[in-house]
């Protein structure tokens, strides 16, 4: 698996963070494998659990990072599917730095055009280049 689909991956299962609670989060990693029409190795479903679990973790920074950067929009009034794309784009951004910023909003667009609405990828492009670009 590659490391856009891995991406897709880690999207799909942040996606249920705002259905469950936390404590369910490692029973929902499990049925997301079992359930997924995607075959994945060890090594892959992995990297997605710990990455998806890396990106809880810094959930609050995230968060007000978001916020900081949108107005008249935050967190509790996006779409689930944005919510869940920023939030990866962003833990790649601030917090892997093996990951060019360009890459990470060019994935995490892309996710958007996939999965959300219409303006979907326009609304996080805008979001994820202010923080960019406030970031530096």
């Amino acid at each position: 698996m590659g490391r856009h689909e891995q991406r897709e991956q880690v999207f799909l299962l942040l996606f249920r963070v705002e259905f469950h609670d936390p404590a369910d989060m490692p029973e929902q990693a499990r049925l997301f494998f079992e359930n997924s029409d995607r075959e994945s190795s060890q090594a892959d479903a992995e990297y997605i659990e710990a990455r998806c679990l890396a990106v809880r973790e810094h959930l609050a920074q995230i968060d007000q990072i978001i916020n900081d950067n949108t107005e008249g929009w935050d967190t509790a009034r996006m779409g689930k599917v944005e919510l869940a794309i920023l939030r990866l784009a962003v833990y790649e951004i601030r917090y892997d730095s093996d990951i060019p910023d360009s890459v990470a909003i060019d994935e995490a667009v892309e996710i958007a055009k996939k999965y959300g609405q219409d303006n979907s990828g326009a609304f996080v492009n805008a979001i994820l280049a202010k923080i960019v670009k406030l970031g530096d």
